[in-house]
């Protein structure tokens, strides 16, 4: 695998995983214009996903490696683990229900409608912090992790945001920033490692385990695992003060960008028509 095409889409992956900007997202469009630059991967893409998604999950232990063992060395009186399953279960049963659907949203037709469904939510996100007179709770309890899984499970889509959405839903019922940012990247730990199971046996039933152990799949890993640290960092640091409008109008410009080369075939992106539906229709 090309060690710079790998590199860069480790760097992608792991910033747009803990920024509000959407790293399923990302990576189809890093791929498509990486291609017209002739760095591509060489065919072990399902290998690659898995250890890109491991990287970020050995970016989400290093952050909160004390709360992890806090919560499995004390889940009764650490409620935090019983949280995050029960914000896990929204995604779960949505993914269970689409099923073979999300493939076929991932093939690409949805991503820019995807990304201004983003920027719509960062808006309101921000809207709505400014809106409130207090800072909002500091503990996440049941009602709190239900609607951030559900949020959750909307970011199901290729690029809606998971970052994004959970921070909305942990806003909207009532979190504080700093408490939705911190259960927000902790949720991300259970949904990657799910996708890392998942993913990891049916890449070893294609290449065998020494696929996922290709010294460029590797670099990748080892890049996202470094550029996710780095934004949970920055995100917790700055989340006080930091405008999601920002990002909101990033992402709709990604929006607009992904739609206009969409509908002209630029770099390979697929069509907005309808997956079934007869062109012209």
């Amino acid at each position: 695998m090309n060690f710079l095409f790998s590199a860069l889409m480790g760097i992608v992956q792991g910033m747009s995983e803990f920024l509000p900007i959407s790293s399923s997202g990302h990576l189809i469009v890093a791929e498509k214009l990486l291609g017209l630059l002739g760095m591509q991967g060489s065919g072990e893409s399902l290998a690659f996903a898995v250890m890109l998604h491991l990287g970020t999950l050995i970016a989400v232990a290093a952050i909160f490696w004390r709360d992890w063992v806090d919560m499995l060395l004390h889940p009764i009186k650490n409620r935090t683990l019983m949280m995050l399953f029960v914000a896990s279960l929204p995604a779960l049963a949505a993914a269970l229900v689409l099923g073979d659907k999300l493939d076929t949203l991932f093939e690409g037709w949805f991503l820019g409608i995807s990304f201004l469904i983003t920027a719509i939510f960062l808006v309101i996100l921000e809207w709505l912090d400014r809106k409130r007179d207090s800072t909002g709770q500091k503990t996440v309890n049941i009602k709190d992790a239900l609607i951030m899984g559900g949020f959750q499970a909307v970011a199901l889509l290729p690029g809606v945001s998971r970052s994004g959405s959970t921070l909305l839903g942990g806003v909207s019922s009532g979190l504080s920033r700093a408490a939705a940012a911190k259960f927000s990247f902790m949720m991300s730990a259970p949904a990657i490692l799910g996708s890392f199971l998942m993913e990891g046996k049916n890449a070893i039933e294609e290449g065998g385990l020494s696929s996922l152990f290709d010294p460029g799949i590797l670099v990748g890993m080892m890049f996202a695992a470094a550029s996710g640290f780095l934004a949970i960092r920055y995100m917790l640091k700055l989340i006080q003060r930091i405008s999601f409008y920002r990002f909101a109008v990033y992402v709709g410009i990604i929006g607009v960008l992904v739609i206009i080369m969409q509908l002209t075939g630029f770099a390979g992106f697929p069509s907005l028509t309808l997956p079934g539906s007869m062109p012209g229709v």
